[in-house]
């Protein structure tokens, strides 16, 4: 028997299914658009393309792109360049020479000095009084070399008088023996033996007194110089930098105390070994400085004879294991024309040099 239409499940059925057909009906709209849409963009592209100015254009910045990189590689080629560089110096590192406790800073941090300039005053009580006991004690010397003179002047008279009445006696003995008794002969070679002793003695308590007023003289000279050890000036022309002393504060012999960077500095670039082959000592170098943002001229010092690792505290056995080649850099030091004015250069500041090899 056929359904009858006018059943409310019959007419939920005949709706859904109808439902379906629209939705299927609606996606094959939206394909054949879709469709229609990209075969249109394609057509677009494609005639885009296929118009003489947009090729010319084309090649006009292809043509560019490659005359641009002609001349970059032609300029590119007459300069080695490294961003491995630094700025370079020998820094001196101050520290006392005596011990004692710190009176006095006459600098401050990151101060100019010059040489000569006093820095730093060391209590120096300690060493003037050490000096003052060697100088008494050398006063003394010199009374006690004084005395000796006077002795011996004593004793080379007794010995010269001994010496001549021996040497009577002896002639008397060879010319009249019955004149001269034995006894006496003998008597007067022990005392011309006494007086030769005294004499000697008397120049050796001499010598003894000169050698002791050197020895002191020595000791003075030392104890001199100790006393100009508390009083610490500057060596070298530069600026004060990491100042780790302050007033009070008790230093010993071998502490750092303060350093100062001098005026002369340089810089280090560390090259690739295969960027040298055109590098020569005199070449023109543009140093560009990081902390300051300007170009300062330079040019090649000199090359170091030997790359770096092999300065190393553990250089590199090459002779064991295996072996793999890797390029070394090598330092070369490069000298600033002129320190720019307002840029304040210092030890491992970054540059970039750029050496012109062509």
């Amino acid at each position: 028997m056929p359904p009858d239409r006018h059943d409310p499940e019959h007419r939920d059925q005949h709706g859904a299914r109808e439902d379906r057909e629209d939705q299927d009906e609606d996606e094959d709209r939206d394909s054949r658009k879709s469709a229609d849409d990209g075969s249109g963009e394609e057509i677009a592209k494609e005639s885009l393309f296929k118009k003489p100015w947009v090729r010319i254009l084309i090649v006009v910045l292809v043509a560019v792109l490659i005359v641009g990189g002609v001349i970059w590689w032609l300029n590119a080629r007459h300069y080695e360049e490294t961003d491995d560089a630094f700025i370079d110096t020998h820094i001196v590192h101050l520290s006392p020479q005596t011990s004692g406790q710190v009176i006095a800073i006459h600098v401050r941090d990151n101060q100019l000095v010059h040489v000569g300039d006093s820095l730093i005053e060391i209590n120096s009580a300690d060493a003037q009084a050490k000096l003052a006991q060697i100088e008494a004690q050398k006063i003394q010397a010199r009374t006690q070399y004084q005395q000796a003179l006077a002795a011996a002047k004593g004793t080379r008279a007794q010995a010269a008088n001994a010496d001549r009445n021996l040497a009577r006696y002896r002639l008397l003995k060879r010319t009249a023996p019955a004149a001269v008794a034995q006894q006496q002969l003998d008597q007067a070679v022990a005392a011309a033996r006494n007086a030769d002793a005294q004499r000697d003695q008397a120049t050796a308590q001499i010598e003894g007194a000169l050698a002791q007023i050197k020895v002191l003289d020595a000791q003075i000279a030392a104890a001199k110089l100790t006393v100009g050890y508390t009083h610490i000036v500057a060596p070298v022309t530069g600026h004060i930098a990491q100042r780790s002393v302050a007033v009070g504060n008790y230093v010993s012999p071998g502490q750092e105390m303060l350093a100062i960077v001098p005026l002369q500095i340089w810089v280090t670039a560390n090259f690739k070994e295969t960027q040298l082959d055109h590098v020569h000592v005199g070449q023109q170098v543009m140093v560009s400085v990081d902390a300051c943002g300007i170009d300062v001229k330079g040019h090649v010092d000199s090359i170091q004879r030997g790359a770096g690792q092999a300065f190393g505290i553990l250089p590199p056995e090459n002779a064991t294991g295996n072996y793999v080649k890797v390029v070394q850099r090598v330092p070369v030091k490069i000298v600033l024309d002129r320190l720019p004015p307002n840029c304040p250069l210092g030890p491992g500041m970054s540059v970039e040099p750029s050496i012109k090899v062509r």
